[in-house]
């Protein structure tokens, strides 16, 4: 899996999952590409930016999105496990929640879905 943080059209960051090859189960893609984003602004507040993944954010990865107060989340290929942002649950658009952001997607959906399953493949 993959994230890129787009600041201005402009990937500020760049990451792919390292939960396996690290045994850090947080490594998710889209945490490390975040934390990579805010070190390249300068700021945790990333309001500015969009977030781009090939698989629908996980909890965890939707709450750091969150947490980064993101302008939007784009993705391609839907989790019906732990999609959480239109899947499962809709954290993007949680009025309880303190930061709403808007989220696309679908985009890419078939070669993303193609790339997840080689890369599942690969690993079985």
């Amino acid at each position: 899996m993959g994230a890129v943080v787009a600041v201005g059209g402009e990937g500020v960051a760049r990451r792919h999952n390292e939960r396996e090859a690290g045994g850090d189960p947080t490594a998710h893609a889209e945490v490390l590409a975040l934390r990579d984003a805010a070190a390249a602004t300068g700021s945790w507040r990333l309001d500015d930016a969009t977030l781009l993944v090939t698989l629908e954010p996980c909890p965890m990865c939707a709450g750091a999105a969150w947490a980064a107060r993101i302008g939007r989340v784009v993705y391609g290929a839907p989790s019906s496990e732990a999609g959480s942002l239109g899947s499962l649950y809709h954290l993007g658009a949680d009025p309880r929640l303190n930061h709403e952001f808007p989220v696309v997607h679908g985009v890419c959906a078939d070669e993303c879905t193609a790339l997840l399953q080689d890369f599942f493949a690969d690993r079985r």
